[in-house]
């Protein structure tokens, strides 16, 4: 008898990179994906007319528009900080379900997505500070902005050119992308509040507890949770923390395990309901809103820029260092394995189009500058975004036709 024993005939369990998902979450997955993939082709072409519009000789025209004021807040802040809310809420329920029931909570499977979104975001902000300190004229108040990866757009991209791609390679991104949101929510928690008006706060966490309590007596109708949610997002507004963060609290309070006359929980309910309008509404109103910036100067002239060249390298170049180097670094010195049907190249195409920034970026862009310094931002992020779409989707649209192993 051979001295080596195969780890299956010992009985134990074998650590895949990726874990296998169960038919209910492959169902969840499927539904996701198609929403999100809409979603995100529904905000590429609002990006896209914005960008025509505030560029065409009707550009005028379009900063009225989003200069309206339609009752307490004008049209470009209501997307922001409005539509976007609904967007992190949405983000809030899919955080709860991934860390109560879903793929991260299982500490030993989440390790490696966690620690890759972790990095994905550290390795851009550092690039993004170094470009900047090293510059005479150089911004490094925006290092947050390359943080991102857009979980819309990502899945997109996935949708158009990734077909033959395993659920699994699937599910990592979203797993990343999910984390990747977590940690720049808080960043934009701790580091993008100025002021602080605790009064304000305090009425937003009285809304807090009235919701979970709500949560806890089963209480279901709409007509108690819609005012807890407007109160909760207008008084976090007013407290001066970003108002989006209001709907991942909400989203993070919502119970995510069914009770035993129920075929869906309250956050499957929810989620069904809201990603639709997420998606194709709330998404691309923002791109719309936050997308159009006019851009001016030569390339040579945004070449130079430091924001200009740190975001669209911390973007390209960064994010995949980060997310592909941080999985690598954990795997190597862990007894997790890649799963069977995947290689590292699909890692490495996954990691580049983790580099697609775009909506948090954008708001991000908002968050850090003001004037020409906010336009150069966002255009960065625009082209960074465009560069990392269609590098992932060459290196996932040709697996097929050579692998390399790191």
């Amino acid at each position: 008898m051979s001295s080596g024993t195969n780890p299956h005939d010992r009985g134990e369990r074998q650590r895949f990179f990726l874990p296998t998902s169960t038919l209910g979450e492959d169902t969840f997955l499927g539904d996701l994906f198609r929403r999100e993939t809409v979603g995100g082709m529904v905000a590429l072409l609002a990006a896209a007319l914005a960008v025509a519009w505030a560029n065409s000789p009707w550009d005028t025209a379009y900063l009225d528009l989003r200069a309206l004021e339609l009752g307490p807040l004008d049209l470009e802040h209501w997307a922001a900080d409005g539509a976007l809310t609904l967007f992190f809420f949405v983000a809030g329920l899919e955080l709860k379900r991934e860390f109560v029931v879903g793929s991260l909570r299982r500490p030993a499977d989440a390790a490696v997505p966690v620690v890759a979104a972790a990095c994905g975001v550290a390795v851009p902000a550092l690039i993004y500070v170094a470009v900047n300190l090293t510059s005479s004229n150089g911004e490094p108040g925006g290092w947050a902005i390359p943080a991102a990866t857009d979980i819309a757009f990502a899945l997109a991209v996935l949708a158009v050119v990734g077909s033959n791609l395993p659920t699994s390679l699937r599910a990592f991104l979203l797993t990343l992308a999910v984390v990747d949101d977590l940690i720049v929510i808080v960043i934009i928690a701790v580091f993008y509040t100025s002021t602080l008006h605790l009064e304000a706060l305090a009425i937003t966490f009285v809304a807090f507890g009235v919701w979970w309590i709500a949560q806890r007596a089963r209480v279901s109708t709409p007509l108690v949770y819609l005012p807890i949610a407007v109160a909760a997002w207008w008084f976090m507004h007013e407290s001066g923390v970003h108002a989006t963060i209001a709907g991942v609290v909400l989203g993070l309070l919502t119970r995510v395990r069914p009770d035993a006359h129920e075929h869906r929980s309250p956050a499957e309910r929810l989620e069904h309901l809201l990603s639709p309008i997420s998606a194709a509404v709330a998404v691309p109103f923002f791109a719309f809103m936050s997308a159009g910036v006019v851009v001016s100067g030569s390339l040579g002239e945004l070449a130079s820029s430091p924001i200009v060249i740190g975001v669209v390298v911390g973007l390209v170049i960064g994010k995949p260092v980060g997310v592909l180097g941080g999985a690598w670094i954990l795997t190597r010195f862990t007894r997790a394995e890649l799963n069977e049907d995947l290689e590292w190249r699909d890692m490495f195409g996954v990691a580049v189009l983790a580099g697609v920034g775009f909506t948090v970026s954008l708001l991000v862009s908002d968050l850090s500058f003001t004037g020409e310094e906010r336009e150069l931002a966002k255009t960065a992020v625009l082209g960074g975004s465009l560069v990392a779409a269609v590098a992932g989707a060459l290196l996932l649209g040709h697996r097929d036709r050579f692998r390399f192993t790191p």
